[in-house]
């Protein structure tokens, strides 16, 4: 896709061994499609696949020159694909482990972007005040504190202080004090806390809960390289004294923090979020291969990205494994696939219940297909390493990390591990902002970006269009990731995205 799609054909064919087509627009029946001839059965919306040749029953079915599902009955030249002749069927991939990885070219001159140099020698791209609730008994305080700050217009006397954020949650008690499910709490309590984006943290507990404030502030060298502030509402004589106490604390730090001072600093201290929400057709032909573009250019500048959703890249994990620098990287992803077949099986579920009624009315049909659309946003470049919700990512280049599919609790993980940028692709309109990592949201088509452009940062409907090449889109999104890392604020930041969409993955009984 180098070159821009022709837009004079009313779908899009993206490989040439594809079986179907995609509606450029609503197509109506016994309308002639392309140079083939083929002949609309039916009335398609856009988006939708259209079958180019005649699919026996039990045949599979390729779109981007992989498998999306096997002809549940025989389908005709012309006819709509979708729930009602396509399932997912047994897919077999061959993961031919690293077989596809190449040496990586770095530029001579990495680009900068203007951001925040901290002690640990870790790069910001905001500079928050982060309350970082232990257990939901605290976080009403929590919320109360922030939106003191939040409301009073206090916080105008500080312009290098981009806010007070309470980080609140449903869990801390009622759980046990030890296996996968405190632990991966606490790793993101913890990685938010150490976040270069956060300039100080006051840790609030109620005092009695599983999740105690005195273990969550056992990050090594965190009093070294920021302030660290605790309280318990039950040692502090009650909420009201909570708050007050609270708000002078982080009152008195208020000119310090207020120092801070952007700096010019090379893209490879930026650590991009990749996600992708409300999914339609188009997101694997338009913003989805962009934003891969985009990454592709930041790991050439010696960057990070960081590729999740386990269960959206579910039937396309083997364009990753092939991409693998050893086997042991590869290994690691497909140890993450196993757990989640055996997770959804404990819970009566399947991986194909993934697309939403979003999804599909979007003309996506299996997880499978939309698997495909969503690793294209990991570009291709070699995956280096696999890491745990909510790790801490250390290695350069394109990461992939263990999470839920839900975009708020995926977000969240990624956020703990460190990322200070977030790329977030919607076909549907997601409504969608964090902090205190900002989000930059991309269009995957343009009836969608005139619909809500006041959410929307960047339009890549231009690829479907044939406006624009690939290249062309992806180095648009490139520069806007150094505008937003910059300081200029993206669509979601205007709107206080933000404050509700930290979700820590929630694993193991409540007891």
């Amino acid at each position: 896709m180098s070159a821009a799609i022709a837009s004079d054909s009313p779908t899009i064919q993206l490989h040439a061994d594809d079986d179907v087509a995609i509606a450029r627009h609503a197509i109506t029946a016994d309308e002639t499609l392309g140079a083939a001839g083929v002949t609309a059965v039916s009335n398609i919306a856009a988006g939708h696949k259209i079958a180019t040749r005649a699919i026996v029953a039990g045949e599979p079915v390729l779109r981007y020159g992989q498998i999306i599902g096997f002809a549940s009955c025989a389908i005709e030249a012309g006819e709509h694909v979708h729930m009602h002749n396509l399932t997912m069927g047994d897919i077999r991939p061959d993961y031919a482990f690293c077989e596809d990885a190449r040496p990586t070219r770095f530029v001579e001159q990495p680009a900068t972007f203007a951001g925040y140099r901290r002690a640990d020698g870790r790069a910001g791209t905001r500079n928050y005040v982060a309350i970082i609730s232990s257990v939901n008994c605290s976080a009403t305080a929590a919320r109360h504190i922030a939106d003191g700050f939040r409301f009073s217009g206090e916080l105008d006397a500080y312009p290098d202080v981009d806010g007070v954020i309470a980080l609140t949650h449903p869990g801390g008690c009622g759980m046990a004090d030890s296996g996968e499910g405190f632990e991966t709490l606490r790793r993101t309590l913890q990685g938010y806390a150490d976040h270069p984006n956060v300039a100080a943290v006051l840790f609030l507990g109620l005092g009695c809960e599983v999740m105690q404030v005195g273990g969550l502030q056992r990050i090594e060298g965190l009093r070294a390289i920021k302030p660290v502030r605790s309280m318990t509402i039950q040692a502090s004589g009650g909420t009201r004294q909570t708050i007050e106490r609270a708000t002078a604390l982080i009152r008195e730090l208020l000119p310090e923090l207020n120092q801070a001072e952007r700096e010019p600093i090379p893209a490879s201290e930026l650590c991009v979020a990749l996600q992708c929400g409300g999914s339609d057709s188009y997101s694997g032909i338009t913003a989805n291969p962009a934003l891969g573009y985009a990454v592709d250019r930041l790991v050439e500048h010696g960057g990070t990205a960081i590729l999740s959703e386990t269960p959206e890249i579910y039937g396309a994990e083997h364009l990753l494994t092939r991409r693998a620098v050893s086997p042991e990287v590869a290994e690691k992803l497909l140890a993450r696939i196993r757990w989640w077949e055996a997770y959804t099986r404990r819970e009566g579920a399947e991986m194909n219940n993934n697309p939403s009624p979003g999804n599909k009315a979007g003309g996506i049909t299996t997880i499978l297909e939309k698997s495909l659309g969503a690793v294209a946003k990991g570009g291709t470049t070699n995956l280096v390493d696999v890491y745990r919700y909510a790790e801490r990512v250390t290695a350069r280049g394109l990461v992939y990390m263990d999470t839920p599919g839900y975009d708020p609790v995926a977000a969240t993980g990624q956020i703990a591990g460190g990322a200070n940028l977030v790329c977030f692709t919607t076909g549907r309109g997601s409504a969608f902002g964090a902090k205190p990592s900002p989000s930059i949201k991309l269009a995957t088509n343009t009836t969608l970006y005139e619909q809500q452009r006041e959410d929307m940062d960047l339009n890549c409907g231009t690829l479907a269009t044939g406006d624009e090449t690939l290249a062309e889109c992806g180095e648009r999104i490139f520069a806007r990731m150094l505008e937003v890392a910059s300081g200029e604020p993206s669509k979601s930041e205007e709107f206080g995205y933000g404050d509700n969409e930290f979700v820590p993955w929630q694993l193991g009984a409540t007891m």
